[in-house]
């Protein structure tokens, strides 16, 4: 392969990280601010303002190093598929654990500040959206399990709380 061509290549495959990226970083912003805007009118300010500001800046570390290199879905041709998943699996823990919007980063979802369990929702409404999944079915039967509480726990009404305050309610919902 001439050396144009591979740089075409690896531009190409950047820019494709880079789009996905920046798309759910939108998504998220979106998700503070509304959230954000909620929480000040009902007199939440400063944890309003905190959310925002956090959207600002969620998931910059994707843009560097192992996670930029290995979060993603594709991988290098060149890359044996277990290196492969071996790498993915560090990118996603140094992520978890460089990152306060994720349970692990706090040794657990209890045990999280309101304003990352704020951007922990908002993080997982993008998700969904992204991934054309149910979030509260996510968090009723994934979640729940995964982060080790139930929903009879604080933690699942404050998620859920921010949630509704997120998400507008099914029409058969309404009353």
């Amino acid at each position: 392969m001439k050396k144009r061509d591979k740089l075409r290549r690896q531009a190409d495959e950047t820019m494709v990280k880079i789009r996905d990226l920046t798309r759910h970083i939108r998504n998220v912003q979106d998700n503070c601010l509304l959230l954000g805007e909620k929480l000040i009118d009902r007199g939440e300010i400063d944890l309003g303002r905190q959310l925002i500001a956090n959207g600002c800046v969620h998931d910059t570390s994707k843009f560097y190093g192992i996670e930029f290199e290995n979060l993603s879905h594709s991988t290098s041709q060149n890359t044996p598929e277990e290196n492969a998943k071996l790498k993915l699996r560090m990118a996603v823990q140094h992520h978890v654990l460089t990152n306060q919007h994720h349970p692990e980063y706090w040794n657990g979802i209890k045990h999280m500040p309101d304003v990352y369990l704020c951007e922990f929702c908002c993080d997982i409404k993008a998700r969904s959206e992204e991934f054309g999944t149910d979030l509260r079915g996510w968090i009723n039967e994934t979640a729940i399990q995964k982060y080790g509480f139930t929903k009879d726990d604080e933690i699942y009404k404050k998620i859920m709380g921010y949630v509704d305050l997120l998400c507008p309610k099914p029409f058969d919902e309404i009353k």
